[in-house]
């Protein structure tokens, strides 16, 4: 009978892995995930944690898109703090917001003049960039904890900016964004509005430590943040205005995941409120290697937001991929022994970096007629004996073609491949798997299209 339990046990594992949508990037570590919706799509803004750091090693800001919530598609480096000319490290959490067909990405790194957090502003004609600082300084710098910047339009068309650590703080933009009118306004650190903390008291006498996200629903505004002691929660407060005063609210994502700090990021999209949210699930994480991960949201009926916990993700996605179109390899809903690069000859590409490495897409319509061809614009440095197999399924699903990969040479030469597969039809999940029988990266991956 113990036996028929851990069997059952182990299936369940294999069961939830195979449909895990959590972390949503695997292609490289990224935390801070900031939301933001604009014309149907929802743009995904990160941080990214170098590989195999042993401390806050952020160089750029990374942007990835969908509009399914399953298919998740890299947009790579859209700006770097080497972008400020009075930066000189740290590019930390990040939110990017539109007003009158402009972006604002409002991001905190570290000073020059005095080598201390500070906030800057960078502008652009379109989410996906090009960014440009228009101010050639800080847009922020207190000198109190200025990290962590969140910003918010409220339906009057006031435009706020809140950010701090270990203290919580906001101005009143401008209309043009990149100025503020007033004074910096100190949140009182008080019980009634972020909880009672336990230990360090004198120095942090509430659960509030980092990370604030204002957000509005049905007239009510929510200040999320990451709440200590070390590590990190998630709690939140609320109010009537978005100055406050704030009533806390509780705990909304209790502290897991194998990473000491937490981020959140809310929005609303195609009727839906999901939570973003950072941990250390990958292969290699903790709390300097970090992944993004989502969940939707529950509202109780007094505007209060149901406990939330860490979970596989969302599995199945709002609308369906179309095969008869270019997908991007960097498209991916979920991969092992993937990793993403860019370059000037084609942008945004993915890595197989060992034998059995694989990627998938979630939901892909084949219709009725179906597909019968297919084709792939791929490249390898290994001679001979690199294959991708299309499998549809999971990674030992249905094969349904055999793909031979061609040496190339590096990754700045490639060559479209295509080969007739078996005919198929209706939706399905998609799996590439990279074969070679040698170590190391063994192909590079650009784009992919059936035919009919």
């Amino acid at each position: 009978m113990r036996n028929k339990v851990n069997l059952v046990v182990v299936l369940l594992m294999v069961l939830a892995f195979s449909n895990a949508q959590n972390p949503i990037i695997q292609t490289m570590y990224t935390a801070d995930p900031a939301p933001l919706v604009y014309n149907g799509k929802l743009y995904l803004y990160t941080t990214h944690d170098e590989d195999n750091s042993s401390w806050f090693v952020m160089d750029n800001w990374k942007l990835y898109t969908t509009t399914d919530m399953v298919n998740w598609t890299d947009h790579g480096v859209i700006l770097s703090y080497t972008d400020f000319s009075w930066a000189k490290g740290d590019a930390w959490a990040p939110q990017c917001i539109e007003r009158g067909r402009k972006f604002y990405m409002y991001v905190p790194v570290i000073s020059k003049e005095n080598n201390r957090p500070a906030i800057g502003v960078a502008v652009a004609d379109s989410p996906y960039g090009p960014f440009i600082d228009p101010l050639g300084k800080p847009l922020v710098q207190s000198g109190h904890g200025d990290i962590d910047p969140s910003v918010f339009i409220d339906d009057d068309g006031q435009a706020y900016l809140y950010w701090g650590n270990p203290n919580c703080y906001y101005v009143e933009l401008n209309e043009d964004m990149i100025t503020f009118k007033g004074e910096i306004v100190s949140i009182p650190m008080n019980e009634e509005a972020f909880g009672k903390r336990e230990g360090n008291v004198k120095e942090r006498p509430t659960l509030y430590e980092e990370a604030p996200w204002l957000y509005k629903r049905n007239g009510l505004y929510y200040l999320l943040w990451a709440g200590g002691p070390i590590p990190e929660h998630l709690g939140y407060s609320t109010s009537n205005s978005p100055k406050g005063p704030w009533k806390y609210q509780g705990v909304l994502m209790p502290t897991e995941g194998r990473s000491f700090t937490n981020h959140p990021g809310i929005v609303d999209y195609k009727g839906k409120t999901y939570l973003f949210y950072h941990n250390g699930a990958l292969p290699g994480g903790h709390g300097f290697n970090r992944s993004v991960c989502v969940d939707e949201v529950k509202f109780n009926n007094d505007g209060t937001i149901q406990p939330m916990k860490m979970t596989a993700g969302i599995q199945k996605g709002l609308e369906y991929l179309n095969p008869y179109r270019k997908n991007e390899a960097e498209t991916i809903a979920f991969s092992e022994g993937v990793k993403a690069s860019q370059n000037k000859e084609v942008g945004v590409f993915i890595n197989a970096m060992q034998n059995n490495a694989y990627s998938m897409v979630k939901g892909v319509d084949f219709g009725d007629q179906g597909a019968t061809r297919f084709m792939a614009r791929v490249g390898s440095t290994i001679n001979g004996g690199v294959t991708m197999e299309v499998r549809l399924g999971g990674k030992d699903g249905k094969l349904i073609g055999t793909l031979k990969v061609p040496i190339t040479g590096g990754d700045n030469r490639w060559e479209v491949v295509r080969t007739e597969i078996e005919k198929v039809t209706g939706v399905h999940d998609l799996y590439f798997i990279y074969k070679a029988d040698k170590p190391g990266r063994i192909m590079f991956f650009d784009y992919w299209l059936f035919t009919k």
